[in-house]
């Protein structure tokens, strides 16, 4: 097998059905999301690539596999997800290739894409057999990931092994984690818990402090702590013009307790 994808196939996207390739990865804003973009760019020039998030939690697939399937749940159907929080690179872990409903999950065997596989609808799960001839042993993100995510949109399917999911990394994790997964630029702090499972007469105990469910940030007074349903369906902490993660004093990877409400 050649070490690049076949650029005359390229019209293959339209019938394959990916029409964008999104990037979720822990690099940060510096050189290396650049390096992925330059790489996909050139393998599958007609292809849009999007950043959906470049500020997970480093080196934390553990966490990070609570978020990607938010992350996913509410973007267009054809989009291949290039995941990438890879503490193992260079190491003997796999490389993973999933489709289910149209959309396909590239990245390592981790667990990052455990909960995604988890909650897919009949998943088509794929070991990554092919390697390429050269590569850095440090960035799998660009010279393996990227590879085959650009052969996946162009409707290549070649160096693909059938795996079980229950031989995947993070097929018997919790379904739901009860610990702060994100936090985004304004300090609100999302939890590996789906809304949907947490009835709104839910306490959740975090930082020291008891918080009540409110519908939205308008609803709470200025500097009062609550938690309600964040934009993915996620259990996120918040504090009404203010900042949750200095008032709770909590980061990613915290743990917070779920507790009955109160009689009161």
């Amino acid at each position: 097998m050649s070490t690049r994808p076949q650029r005359n196939r390229a019209e293959a996207v339209t019938a394959r059905g990916i029409r964008r390739i999104a990037l979720v990865t822990d690099f940060g804003a510096g050189i290396y999301p650049g390096q992925v973009k330059g790489r996909l760019s050139e393998l599958a020039p007609r292809i849009p690539v999007i950043d959906l998030a470049h500020d997970l939690p480093p080196f934390r697939p553990d966490l990070a596999a609570y978020l990607l399937p938010a992350l996913a749940r509410d973007m267009p159907r054809g989009t291949l997800y290039l995941c990438v929080v890879d503490p193992g690179v260079g190491g003997e872990r796999a490389g993973l290739a999933m489709e289910s409903g149209g959309d396909w999950f590239v990245g390592p065997d981790n667990g990052l894409l455990s909960r995604v596989l988890d909650r897919a609808v009949r998943p088509s799960v794929h070991r990554i057999d092919w390697q390429p001839i050269v590569a850095s042993t440090t960035f799998h993100g660009r010279d393996w990931f990227a590879e085959i995510a650009a052969r996946l949109a162009l409707g290549e399917r070649g160096g693909l092994g059938e795996v079980a999911s229950d031989a995947t990394v993070g097929h018997d994790w919790a379904e739901d984690l009860r610990s702060v997964v994100y936090a985004d630029a304004y300090g609100n702090l999302m939890c590996g818990l789906r809304a949907s499972h947490v009835p709104s007469s839910t306490q959740i105990v975090a930082g020291g402090r008891t918080l009540t469910w409110a519908r939205t940030f308008c609803e709470v007074p200025s500097g009062e702590a609550f938690w309600y349903e964040n934009a993915l369906g996620l259990v996120e902490l918040a504090v009404s013009m203010g900042r949750a993660d200095r008032v709770l004093g909590l980061a990613p990877g915290d743990p917070v307790l779920v507790a009955p409400a109160s009689s009161q």
